[in-house]
């Protein structure tokens, strides 16, 4: 049944969707296939699933007339579902599907995923190819509904509308054209055929052109005339030609398409130039600001990757979080005598998450890691047994209990005479390195027991780290890495001691440091401490979606109430309010002021006659007593009464009727409702930014250009914005402060840019250039050609042009642009911050001059940090505050522990002080407090 209707789809002519599926329910309705599950209905009605196992087709029988005997029809072996597997035989008429397993819902969802078409119309349904070659089914489409068929049928129809001769046979004579009669239709007879022939021989006399037309093209018509047409003399009317049909335009490309298919334009500005940190650029007149920094730019990706994953766990390492350039000027320092602790502390933070404390599960190793092929090697990877293998019968060796670095020296030199002797060295003709001779003298202490014991005091850490790489060497895919440091840290051409790793470690370049440092951060990811960090930050990273749900569930709420109370102020308030009413005029309304007037009025009545009566002449005749007092008191008490309503009048003004209180306390109900949706606001913006910082299992790229350029703003997940707040550095106010630009991968350079000779030509006809010829035109003069290769923005100016130079209309750049315009106001605020707080240690450094020393102590000459470099100025605050003490000093005596505690106490009193927090009084950290490792 399955290949039968997907054989219907490539059969069948361009159907919707719906009818395919009904009209397959209905032809495979009642035929049954080997392999289908199906019931069997038996005489009395009763059902018996089975499977159904054979199928036989019987042809009909015919009789010597041709009449049928006996028609055709199918028999069906079926497997009864009985202990016994019963099988019969029965016809199709007894035998149904289950409901459920033959819907036609079913079958057009099946039709749906096994079946398509192509996109111009008319086009059949055809199998797709992957399940035509899993069933063999024949996926050719039948020539009658091929494209190139329907085409020349659409052309040829069109053909015979333009050479339709109905129009034209009349033009026989120069005159009018004969009118169709209005009348009954008749059949021609012989007569009128016999003047028809007249008639066109008349007209080929007349018009020679006519002849032009093929013979039996002519005669053709001639018939067709003859047979179909009516009207007068048995002709069709003239049709009228009309305008000339336009090919239709094809539609407008629907944006956003892909960006090297849009139109070069020419006119428009290049890319923003790039700058470099790398001495080596690709472009070679585009040289860093720097040109003295010695960085090579097959570093400059290592040297970020290193960057971003210390200050990403720097939690789980114990690290003060540090700038990108405070980080470079650090690893460029090559005299010994400068003991920057930056650089230090980096390196013994990251060797002591690689190997447990010789007090935790034994000093287990945390990273798989290759066994060496030196005599006397007693311990393999212990990642997978997590317990230490167990010792060899012969007794070990220990160093005494007071060690010098002269005695030992001395036990170095004496084991390498017995070593020589025995001849148990390996033969280091071929070797360019001596790390197998220093791990063979002090396989006594090797790496491992300095590392257990945090033996990381005098610089002690370096030759750590040259164990280390001697045992990875052993590894063939890290091999080559591993000796090509090595080659510095033990040269052939120095002794093989502890004194000469730590002296060539203060000699290397910064390319040599960060490959050290790209070694130890993978290794480090290895580890348990790395995976439960990173599943922590999942699990609150799932704690945070569900609290922001439910905050802006919560502002949802709010949102509504506000809108019900401005509907309800809205209806306390009066219809037609003034946009100024005066309160004193809004009592005059009342209607208990207009109740009980008429005192009032009466008084104003006495009032204008009085003033009618002063204007009349002096009556002549008998005046009475007293009348010019009887006036004045009324004059009198009419002006008091005026003042005492005035008086009612204002103090009714000043008390605040019932709608006033109601539409006052509504006032105040919408003041909260804001108040309340700007926390919430807030505290989903707080939430947002908790995603965003526990968000460390990978970088997250900004977008892709045209050219597959990547661009990273390593601040936008994973840390925040300007480091931890309580950094010791915390006052340079930026992490990394630059937007990074990384060339395009190796499949996607050859498969998008360097195209093969068939794809370049038909591109360089469209736009009348290439693929990299385009890249170079519009990227201006830098550009980054491989992911090896690196590039910077540090200007806010250069990021807008950059946002400018972005096509909207690309299906990468609109995306990257988005990203862009989203984060612009940090990546700017963060650029300036960077320039402003460089440019003032570059003036400080100049006021200040050389650095001078100002004390002495035991170990070394102190140097003000204002005075020196800027990384001197970073301290380990996070690892005294979290262990008493920096991870390159031992742990205090015991009896020191009063001065540790003190010490950290006031350590945490100072951070305390200088710490930020937000309004529920919690850290600005990462993740605040809820890591402690």
């Amino acid at each position: 049944m399955l290949t039968g209707a997907l054989g219907l789809g490539v059969r069948t002519d361009r159907r919707s969707l719906q009818q395919l599926s009904y009209l397959s329910a209905t032809e495979f309705k009642h035929e049954f296939f080997p392999g289908e599950n199906v019931l069997v209905v038996h005489d009395d009605g009763n059902r018996s699933p089975g499977l159904l196992r054979e199928k036989t087709k019987v042809a009909e029988l015919l009789r010597p007339d041709g009449s049928v005997e006996r028609s055709a029809y199918v028999r069906y072996t079926v497997s009864l579902n009985t202990p016994r597997n019963k099988e019969t035989v029965v016809e199709a008429n007894s035998l149904i599907r289950d409901r459920k397993s033959f819907t036609k819902q079913r079958l057009r969802s099946f039709l749906k995923k096994t079946i398509d078409h192509e996109s111009w119309i008319g086009a059949p349904w055809c199998v797709k190819s992957k399940v035509a070659q899993e069933y063999q089914i024949n996926g050719d489409i039948p020539s009658h509904l091929t494209y190139e068929h329907q085409m020349a049928q659409r052309k040829a129809n069109l053909m015979l509308k333009k050479n339709d001769f109905d129009g034209h046979v009349l033009n026989f004579s120069p005159g009018l054209p004969q009118l169709k009669p209005k009348g009954q239709k008749y059949k021609r007879g012989s007569q009128d055929l016999a003047r028809l022939s007249e008639e066109y021989q008349r007209a080929l006399a007349a018009n020679p052109d006519f002849s032009k037309i093929p013979q039996a093209m002519q005669q053709e018509q001639i018939e067709h005339l003859l047979k179909e047409s009516n009207g007068v003399n048995g002709f069709h009317p003239i049709a009228a030609k009309g305008p000339p049909k336009h090919t239709p335009q094809p539609p407008p490309p629907k944006y956003p398409i892909e960006d090297l298919e849009l139109t070069p334009v020419r006119e428009k500005a290049p890319r923003p130039a790039v700058k470099f940190l790398s001495i080596d650029p690709p472009t070679p007149h585009s040289l860093p600001e720097e040109p003295a920094s010695g960085i090579l730019m097959r570093s400059v990706g290592p040297l970020l990757e290193t960057w971003d994953t210390l200050n990403v766990y720097c939690e789980v390492f114990q690290l003060d979080s540090f700038t990108f350039d405070d980080y470079i000027e650090a690893l460029q320092l090559t005299h010994d005598t400068y003991h920057c602790q930056l650089l230090v502390e980096i390196h013994c933070a990251v060797l002591k998450k690689l190997v447990n404390d010789v007090n935790d599960k034994n000093g287990q190793v945390q990273f798989s890691l290759r066994e060496s092929n030196l005599p006397g090697s007693e311990e393999s990877s212990l990642a997978d047994t997590g317990s230490l293998p167990s010792p060899t019968p012969e007794p070990e060796v220990k160093p005494p209990g007071r060690t010098t670095r002269s005695s030992l020296a001395k036990s170095e030199a004496a084991e390498l005479k017995t070593a020589e002797a025995a001849g148990h060295l390996p033969n280091i003709e071929n070797k360019v390195h001596r790390a197998a001779e220093m791990a063979q003298l002090t396989r006594a202490y090797d790496w491992k027991m300095r590392l257990r014991k945090r033996d990381f005091k005098d610089g002690a850490w370096v030759y750590i780290i040259v164990g280390l790489l001697y045992q990875l060497s052993h590894d063939p895919r890290r091999k080559k890495s591993c000796d090509d440091v090595l080659n510095k840290l033990a040269p052939h051409d120095r002794e093989a001691t502890v004194e000469t790793a730590i002296a060539q470690y203060a000699l290397i370049d910064i390319n040599t440091r960060v490959r050290i440092l790209q070694i130890l951060c993978m290794l480090s990811m290895e580890t348990k401490a790395i995976r439960i960090y990173m599943e922590e930050c999942s699990n609150n990273m799932t704690e945070f979606r569900k609290e922001r749900l439910e905050m802006q569930r919560k502002r949802r709420g709010a949102m509504e109430d506000l809108q019900a109370l401005v509907e309800e102020r809205k209806a306390l308030q009066p219809r037609s309010r003034t946009a100024s009413p005066v309160p004193e005029l809004e009592g005059l309304n009342d209607s208990k002021l207009l109740n009980g007037t008429e005192d009032e009025m009466e008084v104003d009545n006495d009032e204008v006659t009085a003033m009618d009566t002063e204007d009349e002449e002096p009556h002549q005749g008998r005046s009475l007593r007293r009348a010019n007092d009887r006036a004045a008191q009324r004059k009198k008490r009419a002006e008091e009464e005026r003042l005492r309503k005035e008086r009612a009048l204002a103090e009714k003004a000043k008390k605040p009727s019932k709608q006033e209180k109601q539409l006052e306390k509504n006032g105040k109900k919408i003041e909260e409702a804001k108040d309340q949706i700007k926390e919430y606001e807030e505290e989903v913006l707080v939430l947002e930014n908790d995603l965003r910082e526990s968000d460390c299992p990978r970088t997250r790229v900004l977008g892709k250009d045209r050219f597959w350029n990547r661009y990273y703003w390593f601040e936008r997940n994973a840390m925040p914005y300007a480091g931890l707040p309580d950094s010791s550095t915390a006052f340079a106010g930026y992490a990394n402060g630059c937007l990074w630009v990384q060339g395009p991968d190796d499949m996607e350079r050859q498969g998008f840019i360097e195209l093969c000779a068939s794809e370049n030509a038909q591109y360089y006809n469209a736009f009348r250039m290439s693929v990299p010829e385009r890249k170079i035109i519009e990227e201006g003069e830098t550009h980054v050609f491989n992911a090896r290769q690196w590039g910077y923005y540090d200007e806010p100016d250069d990021l807008d042009k950059l946002i400018g130079w972005l096509d909207s209309h690309g299906i990468r750049e609109v995306k990257l642009r988005k990203e862009l315009q989203a984060q612009r106001s940090n990546i700017s605020k963060y650029m300036v911050q960077r320039k402003e707080f460089l440019d003032s240690s570059e003036d400080k450094k100049s006021e200040n001059g050389e650095p001078t020393p100002r004390m002495s102590t035991r170990t070394k000459t102190y140097l003000d940090p204002a005075t020196t470099r800027r990384c001197f100025a970073w301290t380990n605050l996070t690892a005294e505050r979290e262990i008493g003490h920096i991870h390159s000093e031992p742990k205090p005596p015991v009896n020191n522990r009063k001065q540790v505690k003190s010490a950290k106490k006031a350590v945490e009193e100072d951070v305390r002080q200088t710490r930020t927090t937000n309004r529920q009084g919690k850290p600005l950290t990462r993740q605040g407090t809820r890591y402690n490792f």
